[in-house]
């Protein structure tokens, strides 16, 4: 279920608009500029934690142009690339991590960094393998079973008091 929501449906054309060179976008403006909702933005800003605009005294919504380009990178992913919100996030999140790879600029669709990701995938994967069996293997030696253990570290317990009284050994004396 959750290698779904990051596999894109068919793709659909996505106008990706002009940003005009301004300091501050109030919300209609954004909305206006990437043909939404105002509503949506919103709600967008409770589901990618790259998306914050700052807010002014009067509380009205004032994004920057990075938050527009990420608005318009939310909007390519969902719209034009078929992403759930949730495999949008990680893909925004992949692309934070990785400063080589611009928001809002369409990635090249080509089969060969595809097969070259599952080629790294399936190394990682091949590693952990080797890795894990390792560990299961020192695990199941002898050296490290609860007897071999407690052979060297002797499990120490302290004396209980007891729980009956000292009188007739009944709970309730008389």
């Amino acid at each position: 279920m959750f290698a779904m929501a990051s596999h894109p449906s068919p793709k659909r054309a996505v106008e990706i608009p002009v940003i005009p060179d301004r300091l501050y976008f109030k919300i209609g403006d954004v909305a206006r500029l990437l043909k939404i909702e105002p509503y949506v933005l919103r709600f967008w800003e409770s589901q990618f934690p790259q998306l914050k605009p700052n807010k002014s005294g009067t509380g009205q919504r004032l994004y920057r142009k990075r938050d527009v380009e990420i608005a318009v990178e939310i909007k390519r992913l969902v719209y034009g690339e078929g992403y759930t919100l949730s495999g949008a996030r990680q893909v925004l999140g992949q692309q934070q991590r990785r400063p080589d790879v611009p928001v809002a600029q369409p990635a090249p669709v080509s089969p060969a960094p595809a097969v070259k990701k599952r080629d790294r995938v399936a190394d990682v994967i091949a590693r952990a393998r080797v890795e894990l069996r390792e560990l299961a293997g020192m695990l199941a030696t002898p050296a490290n079973s609860v007897s071999a253990v407690s052979q060297v570290h002797p499990i120490r317990r302290k004396a209980r008091p007891s729980a009956v009284g000292h009188g007739s050994g009944s709970l309730f004396d008389s």
